[in-house]
């Protein structure tokens, strides 16, 4: 491609078209899309595991870590879950119209604040590329139009899932350009769709800190983010051992490449005590390198931390560990070197847990379960499109409902103003 600026231009004017009739289409509309589109993805499971087979053999001639990979590679499993996803969003309640509040004042005037979409929506991403249904399927749902970025090493992947969405459109008689993907790996791309101020209402960065903290700092476009998933988990020292062991090896294991991944354990000194470090050596015996300062260097095993690891967003079989002093001390240790993402507390004390989850700030904080459930499908919203730390507009998982705004509807009976 040439002129990507041009393209770019005419991807967005296509959009902004597009955003102007969803506004109004009829959930019926849009979930005739939705579905068609699941069936296609379905039905295209085959071509959509060769292009991925493309992508598999470039990302590791890149060099990507194996969590990376796990993160870009397609099976049979992952793309029904995808179609799956996609059917669950259209199984929703329209979030389009409705009645967010309404409210009559003395002088007669009966208002509303009614939910509408956001407008065109630019989703830069990189390499899993199931965001790419879990991002089309939301941005139609919210009658907004899409404009998707996926990285180089998922574009095959990304263009195949792309077709079988579009396919789903043209099944309804909605605009193709409703949900469209930029075709070319060209990073000049990128930096167009960060400078759309009059065609791209929001970007949504998906990827790691490289990617988002360039949208944050290059963007003129309004940005819905999270820069890191620097997830803790906290042991108390009331936790139930049987429940602690099953959680902590299941949020650093399950996925270590995904954002809701936890990256630091803080033990209790009461756990210590009581249980020493069997936390530790579960990890350990999973294959997790557990890098740890103070007294859980006295467990075999473990590796000394440097300075940099708490606050380290890993994505990988790597954990930070300390002992802290009680409630107060995982509190501190959290404000420190948190991303304001996701932490969990382990601990049967409802007083100890109130505190925890009054006195931090993150989007999401849970109470004997993983961190591993941030994620907007397991929060009952279909997908998500992201997980949003700011505190404007939106936070935590963002799904269907997040991506609309509202305006006001007035009625009078020939009401003038004194």
């Amino acid at each position: 491609m040439t002129d990507i600026s041009a393209e770019m231009l005419r991807i967005g004017d296509a959009a902004r078209t597009a955003a102007t009739e969803l506004a109004y289409a009829s959930a019926a509309h849009k979930n005739t899309a939705l579905l068609a589109a699941a069936d296609a993805i379905h039905a295209r499971t085959g071509d959509i595991l060769a292009a991925n087979a493309q992508d598999m053999a470039f990302g590791t001639a890149k060099g990507l870590s194996p969590a990376m990979l796990d993160r870009l590679r397609l099976d049979a499993g992952r793309i029904a879950a995808m179609a799956d996803g996609v059917r669950a969003v259209a199984a929703q309640a329209d979030p389009v119209g409705r009645v967010l509040a309404a409210w009559d004042r003395p002088n007669g005037l009966h208002i509303q604040r009614v939910a509408t979409p956001l407008g065109v929506i630019g989703v830069i991403y990189e390499s899993r590329p199931n965001v790419t249904a879990d991002a089309g399927a939301l941005c139609l749902k919210s009658g907004n139009a899409v404009i998707l970025r996926g990285g180089s090493e998922s574009f095959h992947s990304a263009t195949a899932i792309h077709a079988a969405l579009v396919a789903g459109l043209v099944a309804a008689g909605l605009p193709r350009a409703a949900i469209q993907l930029v075709p070319t790996r060209d990073r000049a791309a990128v930096s167009d769709m960060l400078r759309m101020t009059g065609h791209i209402d929001v970007i949504v960065p998906r990827g790691g800190k490289g990617l988002v903290g360039l949208v944050q700092a290059e963007a003129r476009v309004p940005v819905f983010a999270h820069l890191e998933g620097i997830c803790h988990v906290y042991a108390d020292g009331d936790a139930d051992l049987a429940k602690a062991r099953r959680v902590v090896v299941n949020a650093k294991t399950r996925r270590t490449g995904i954002c809701g991944a936890a990256e630091c354990l803080l033990i209790d000194r009461r756990f210590w005590e009581a249980h020493g470090g069997i936390l530790i050596t579960d990890l350990l015996a999973a294959g997790v390198e557990v890098r740890a300062d103070g007294d859980l260097l006295s467990i075999p095993g473990t590796t000394p931390a440097a300075p940099d690891d708490f606050g380290r967003e890993f994505l990988d079989m790597i954990i930070a560990a300390r002992i802290v002093d009680g409630v107060d001390g995982a509190i501190a240790h959290i404000r420190a070197y948190g991303s304001n993402h996701t932490e969990a507390i382990l601990t049967e004390n409802d007083a100890t847990a109130a505190r925890f989850m009054q006195r931090l700030d993150s989007a999401i904080l849970l109470r004997n379960a993983s961190t591993q459930f941030a994620d907007g499908g397991e929060f009952g919203m279909g997908a998500e499109i992201g997980i949003a730390t700011g505190k404007l507009h939106a936070r935590g998982p963002v799904g269907a409902e997040q991506l609309t705004s509202f305006k006001y509807l007035v009625t009078g009976d020939g009401t003038v103003r004194d």
